[in-house]
Formats: C-alpha cells, sequence, structure tokens
C-alpha cells in the first residue's frame, strides 16, 4: 500500500516499548519507526492509524495531537489469547487543507480494506468517519454505519464538513452508499426534536443512552455494522475528560469497553475508529488509558469472532417460522454455534440490498412475533428494502 501518507511512530514512543517486558503489545505489534521504516502487511488482520487533522472540530481544537499517549498505554498491556498478527502504522499527519486530510484517510482505509485488514482509527474530529465512509465506494456495495455519540451530528446541509455536520454529508453526497445509520447513546437534551424525527422518519435506529446501557439489546446493531465510529465524549466526564465537549452523563468505562468488544466479535465490522480525544484536558492521561483498553477489546472481540453469520449456508441453524394473522410466515435463525438470532426479509433474487436479508436480533424478538407483534427493526429494514 502507499505509505507516503503515514508518518512512523515517534522515537521516544518507540524506545520505550524496547524496555517492556517481551510478551507485551509493544514488542508483538509491527511498528512503523524511523528505524524499521514501514512494516511488511502480509497476513496482517488490523492495522492503528492516527489521524492528526482537528481542524474541523467543533470546540475540540487539539484533537489530533499528542496520539503517542494512547499509544504508550496500549503498548503496555498483554495480548489476551489471540492469534492476529497487528501492525502500528503510524498518522496521517495535516494536509495542507482539511481536504488533503481527508483524502489520505480514505485512500489508507481503502488500501487497508483491500487487503481485508481491519483498520483502527485514534485521534482526529469524527468528521475522519466520512473518510471512512468514501473508502467503502470502492466494494460497491451498501453499508451500515454505527455511531456511539451523545449527538446525531447532523448539522445543516450548508454547514461544511465538521465533526457536527458530517452525517448529513454521509446521507446526501453521491454515491449513496448508506443503507441504515445506527446512534447508539444519544441523549435528548443534545439533540433537537427535528433531529430526532428525520432520524426515524429515514429509519434509522437510535438507541437513547438509558436504553443502550442495556447492551443485550444493542448487540444485534454492531452485528450487522460495517463501521463503527466512537465519539470519545459518548462516555462520561469522569471517566474520559479528554473532550471539551464531554457531559456528566454518558458510558462508564467498562460499557464503553464492553461495547468496543461487542463491535470486534461482529463478524461483519470492517473498520473502527475512536475520535476527539484531546490530550490537554487529559488528566492523569486517563482517557488514553481508557481509549488503550478499548482498542484492546475491540481486537479481543475480533480474535473471538465465531464466524456464524448465516451468509450462504443455513445448515448450521435451527430454523422457526413464525405465522403471522395475516398468513405471512417470518423466518427466524439461531446459531447452534452461538446461540445468536437472525429473521429473514423476502426479497427478489436480484434485489442490490440482498446482503441485508438476515437481520440480526434477540430471542425477544422471536418471542414477540409468536406473540404477533412484529420486531420494530424489521419494518425499518423492510421499508429500506422496497
Amino acid at each position: 500500500m502507499n505509505s507516503d501518507f503515514l508518518s512512523p511512530i515517534k522515537d521516544s514512543v518507540v524506545a520505550h516499548s524496547v524496555l517492556l517486558p517481551s510478551n507485551s503489545l509493544g514488542r508483538t505489534f509491527l511498528v512503523h519507526s524511523q528505524t524499521d521504516g514501514f512494516p511488511d502487511l502480509s497476513d496482517v488482520q488490523m492495522a492503528i492509524v492516527g489521524v492528526e487533522e482537528d481542524r474541523n472540530t467543533e470546540d475540540n481544537f487539539g484533537s489530533g495531537k499528542d496520539l503517542h499517549h494512547i499509544r504508550r498505554h496500549l503498548y503496555q498491556l498483554f495480548p489476551g489469547n489471540w492469534s492476529t498478527k497487528i501492525a502500528d502504522l503510524g498518522n496521517i499527519k495535516k494536509g495542507n487543507a482539511t481536504s488533503d486530510t481527508h483524502f489520505a484517510v480514505t485512500q489508507v482505509v481503502r488500501d487497508l480494506l483491500k487487503k481485508n485488514i481491519i483498520p483502527i482509527i485514534i485521534g482526529g474530529g469524527q468528521d475522519a468517519t466520512f473518510s471512512n465512509y468514501r473508502a467503502y465506494d470502492q466494494l460497491e456495495q451498501t453499508v451500515n454505519l454505527v455511531a456511539v455519540d451523545s449527538m446525531f451530528d447532523l448539522g445543516t446541509l450548508e454547514d461544511e464538513l465538521s465533526s457536527k455536520s458530517y452525517l448529513s454529508k454521509i446521507i446526501m453526497q453521491e454515491p449513496n452508499n448508506l443503507f441504515n445509520y445506527s446512534n447508539i447513546g444519544y441523549q435528548t437534551y443534545f439533540n433537537s426534536q427535528e433531529e430526532i424525527n428525520l432520524i426515524h422518519s429515514l429509519n434509522f435506529d437510535a438507541f437513547r443512552l438509558g436504553e443502550a446501557k442495556k447492551l443485550e439489546i444493542v448487540e444485534p446493531v454492531f452485528r450487522d455494522a460495517d463501521i463503527v465510529s466512537i465519539d470519545i465524549g459518548a462516555v462520561r466526564q469522569s471517566d474520559a475528560p479528554a473532550n471539551n465537549n464531554v457531559s456528566p452523563n454518558g458510558f462508564y468505562g467498562e460499557e464503553i469497553c464492553a461495547i468496543a468488544r461487542y463491535a470486534g466479535i461482529s463478524d461483519k465490522v470492517s473498520s473502527f475508529g475512536i475520535y476527539e480525544y484531546n490530550s490537554k484536558y487529559d488528566s492523569n492521561y486517563q482517557t488514553a488509558h481508557l481509549i488503550a483498553q478499548m482498542i484492546w477489546y475491540f481486537i479481543e472481540g475480533v480474535n473471538f469472532r465465531a464466524k456464524d453469520y448465516p451468509f450462504s449456508t443455513k445448515e448450521d441453524y435451527q430454523k422457526f417460522t413464525v405465522l403471522l394473522d395475516n398468513d405471512d410466515p417470518i423466518n427466524f435463525y439461531k446459531s447452534d454455534k452461538t446461540g445468536r438470532w437472525w429473521m429473514e426479509i423476502n426479497l427478489i433474487k436480484d434485489n442490490k440490498y440482498k446482503r441485508h436479508a438476515l437481520i440480526p436480533c434477540t430471542y425477544q424478538d422471536y418471542l414477540e412475533t409468536t406473540e404477533q407483534v412484529i420486531p420494530e427493526r424489521w419494518f425499518k429494514a423492510q421499508r429500506k428494502m422496497v
């Protein structure tokens, strides 16, 4: 891949990692350093990429700096029972204009996706999610985006691309490859009723913070995601102070780590980003430490992927057919391997949304359907596929 967009890890971080125990992450990662150059990506399954762009962040300028604090804490951690090969490719520097940086993000993510390497993006404003999304254009498929955020970041159509308006650009700009957007953890008082109504009218999913804390409810959302984007401001200030827009309310540290693991364990998630880290507000580098642990949990999840999404064969699944009052059946599939559930949307063979015909769901969705209560997620998917 083209490494021209990526600058090596700081020498001080690399030197510090040499002093770590031989089985720590800092000693097992392949690292893009000034001494050793760009690593060989053969057999690499995940790659960490920093983004130093912060000019489009609103009220959080400085979010692209000092990413080495995250790396220092990450490198000190010990791996789980993992088999994956991981590389740290360094940082994408600020371009002459923000558009240059966003172009570089798209190119780097695109190159990694072509190699079936999952990019783990850290730092910079959450507007980098737009560049991440644009990297999927070459795949010529619709994608699902999940954002863990207290706000929808819609902005207005007239706004320039920023951390508070990137979603409207994803929704409106061509080519439009977005099939579904899901927000996890929004706080109502940070979003206008017009925005909330718009999200629902577009048949997108939105889970308020109190609802999203019941993690078993949102697990199917991550199971169906291609891109996961986390604004570290979704975590409460006491657990992650390094964000100028942080709030007293939000996810606890252990909850956001569980969310990161759900993202990793999903068979479909192919890119993962944590944004809006601002070191100048980071008391005792607590947020850097939390982000390092989030990355650890994401990697842990990837290593324990069950690969039980029923892409082609359904032989290893129990099939349950629920006949509705109107005589239309809904088929449910339960994995023998993990006990996870899916429900099926009946589509014509050549429908372009065929990859979304099986919707992750919960056992509770199945039970409600047997009582003739069709799950809302089934209705939303059906409406988007007609």
